[in-house]
């Protein structure tokens, strides 16, 4: 009870700082480069208009630059502070890329955010020009080698298990870089950052225009944003197929929680719009299967028949599995290597997991007791059951199961607030190109509405990718009781409020300094 208490708290203190971290992180990665197009033209023109105009943002990116550095600081921390045993079996392995984005890309946008940043009339035209290049390229490339962090606890490759320090070691470099889910997922999270930025620049433009002040500076931000922004969304778009792709090939089990599949068949149909039952319970097909079977997984749904299966193979009949599916075995996945496998029942995975924790006990006694005969069959025992060397630590089958609810509404809300700012982009491009985009009171405030909208899209889209994985922290290998530090779970409460404290007036103060700034405009 003490370890789950430990646990919670622990997976709370690190959701929590995340989630404050990215709200400050997106909005850089694509100012930066709204920005940089700014100052081009003022290079290019000579146009003392986009010099202010460009300066008025930089004030915004500011902000959010500072207050992101500090938070993403605290959250690396927490890997060792709240997950040490997590950092101890693959530290060799994430460290890599964190410890690359720490020397390069973090080195990169520091340094020259202070050229960016207070460097007008110091150095010349395009010497500032290419070091606001250089902060937006750093800011991306931050967040690139973070994102290859994350994908390779998703998915994790080019590592061998070392059994003699209990720790996997990295064998492949460039397989952990470019792996196609670390690939998809840096391009799919910084074209979610751009398009939050450029709904929020056209948000901030559209209240001078309802306020008729600076009424230059509003429109050639929304133009700049609004073709900025679509042109975003559509790779954005693009490389959400191609999450799906992975995630079923991958993580089966993120996509039937992202569907609220239970049961499958060939040809599985996508739903459009849905409420769950939350009468629906996973433990109830161990626990109560005649109550589980009576009650049905939605109280309403909208589906489009067999669009998984398009969705996920291109193929009208492919079988996408659900969870009972998952639970019972049967289904295709790709393993670690990249080979396609059939899954045995979880009950199975669970008790071949023991039988590699097992393999690694007698590894290690053999080892120190000189026994060679009885280190090669111990390491043979280990290695043959390794990937499913986590599920030895899965106390019940439906543990495995992530929270359905919470990934199923995220997943919703994120994709339909997808489809709104496309329309939302291709409205302000149609009103700008006829220039009555200044007249529309209906407009400005959909505009400003939208800013808290994109904000929650983007937060539902982390809580996908890391709750709908639960309850591993590197996917089948090692689950989070298995991971976290061997601290009390006072000593984490009390961190948590701490950090919620800290993290909220954060948010206060960033808020209250962008409103002054917004409030004094371009002309300050």
């Amino acid at each position: 009870m003490i370890l789950a208490s430990l646990v919670d708290l622990s997976r709370l203190q690190f959701a929590l700082t995340a989630m404050y971290h990215w709200i400050f992180v997106p909005l850089t990665l694509g100012l930066g480069f709204i920005i940089a197009i700014m100052e081009t033209y003022y290079v290019r023109t000579g146009n003392e208009f986009w010099k202010r105009t460009a300066k008025f943002w930089m004030n915004i990116f500011a902000v959010n630059f500072a207050i992101g550095v500090a938070t993403g600081i605290i959250l690396e921390f927490q890997f060792g502070t709240n997950w040490s045993n997590y950092s101890w079996f693959v530290g060799d392995i994430f460290g890599a890329p964190l410890a690359i984005e720490g020397i390069l890309a973090f080195f990169l946008e520091s340094t020259f955010f202070a050229v960016m940043f207070f460097g007008w009339n110091k150095v010349s035209k395009k010497a500032h020009l290419i070091s606001t290049y250089l902060v937006a390229i750093g800011t991306n490339l931050s967040a690139l080698w973070i994102l290859v962090a994350n994908a390779w606890m998703q998915f994790p490759i080019g590592m061998q298990f070392n059994p003699d320090t209990a720790r996997n070691e990295m064998v492949d470099f460039w397989a952990v870089a470019l792996s196609p889910v670390a690939i998809n997922k840096f391009i799919h999270t910084t074209t979610n950052g751009y398009v939050l930025a450029a709904v929020f620049v056209i948000g901030v433009s559209a209240w001078f225009l309802m306020k008729k002040r600076e009424e230059e500076f509003a429109r050639k931000s929304i133009k700049i944003s609004a073709i900025f922004g679509l042109i975003s969304l559509i790779v954005l778009i693009w490389s959400g197929d191609g999450s799906a792709v992975h995630v079923a090939k991958k993580q089966p089990m993120k996509l039937a929680a992202m569907e609220g599949l239970y049961k499958s068949h060939e040809g599985t149909s996508i739903v459009a719009l849905g409420v769950l039952n939350p009468k629906k319970q996973i433990a109830d097909y161990y626990e109560n299967p005649l109550r589980y079977k009576n009650e049905k997984p939605y109280w309403f749904n909208i589906s489009i028949p067999q669009g998984l299966s398009l969705l996920v193979n291109r193929k009208m009949d492919t079988y996408v599995p659900g969870i009972e599916d998952i639970l019972e075995g049967g289904y295709v996945y790709t393993d670690r290597n990249g080979d396609e496998k059939i899954a045995p029942p979880v009950e199975e995975r669970m008790a071949l997991g023991k039988l590699a924790i097992a393999g690694l006990a007698d590894y290690r006694k053999a080892s120190k007791a000189g026994d060679e005969e009885g280190k090669e069959i111990a390491y043979r025992q280990l290695m043959d059951n390794f990937d499913h060397f986590g599920y030895g630590y899965i106390d019940k089958p439906q543990d495995i199961v992530p929270n359905v609810p919470l990934t199923f509404y995220a997943f919703h809300i994120m994709v339909t607030l997808g489809g709104f700012f496309l329309l939302f982009f291709a409205i302000t491009i149609f009103l700008e190109y006829r220039g009555i985009i200044g007249k529309h009171k209906w407009y400005h405030w959909m505009a400003i509405a939208s800013i808290p909208l994109v904000y929650l899209c983007s937060q539902a889209g982390w809580i996908v990718a890391e709750v709908g994985r639960q309850p591993w922290t590197i996917q089948d290998l090692l689950p989070v009781n298995a991971a976290v530090s061997g601290v009390s779970p006072g000593s984490v409460k009390t961190t948590l409020i701490m950090f919620f404290i800290l993290f909220t007036v954060l948010l206060i103060a960033e808020i209250g300094i962008m409103l002054k700034v917004i409030k004094k405009g371009p002309g300050a």
